[in-house]
């Protein structure tokens, strides 16, 4: 009879990955990160647990989409108010904060709850190439 594994708090080691997002594919980026963050590249990969690692993305300014979403893709948040509808469109949120719209990608990709607000606290992301966790010793990936 095979029994399921369950890896325990001290078997699961977190590395950290540092990302060049210049001149990568919003989505396609945000996806395989999403699945760094989960843990999906890892044999001890548990849905229920935080498996993954942290993942620190540097250039996110330089990031890039394809068709015309920079001009049709909305990001729309409500406050609940009459009124209270607010609408941006890619190209203003990429000038104002490229940080904002790859979070928003990848935050989105990953499921809702508690789990996910755990695994997204792993996340860093920079606009430019400067970051501060150069003691972590992030370990370069090419996506």
């Amino acid at each position: 009879m095979q029994k399921t594994y369950l890896p325990k708090k001290s078997e699961i080691k977190t590395k950290w990955y540092l990302v060049d997002a210049q001149d990568k594919v919003l989505g396609r980026l945000a996806s395989k990160v999403a699945s760094i963050l989960r843990g999906k590249h890892k044999s001890i990969y548990t849905p229920f647990m935080d498996t993954g690692d942290a993942v620190v993305i540097i250039n996110a300014a330089k990031i890039k989409v394809t068709g015309n979403k920079l001009k049709d893709k909305v990001y729309r948040r409500y406050s609940g108010y009459p009124g209270g509808l607010r609408e941006v469109n890619l190209e203003t949120l990429l000038t104002k904060s490229p940080e904002t719209v790859l979070r928003l990608a990848i935050e989105r990709m990953l499921p809702k709850g508690a789990l996910s607000a755990q695994i997204v606290k792993k996340l860093k992301i920079y606009a430019d190439s400067n970051h501060p966790h150069i003691s972590q010793k992030p370990e370069v990936i090419k996506l």
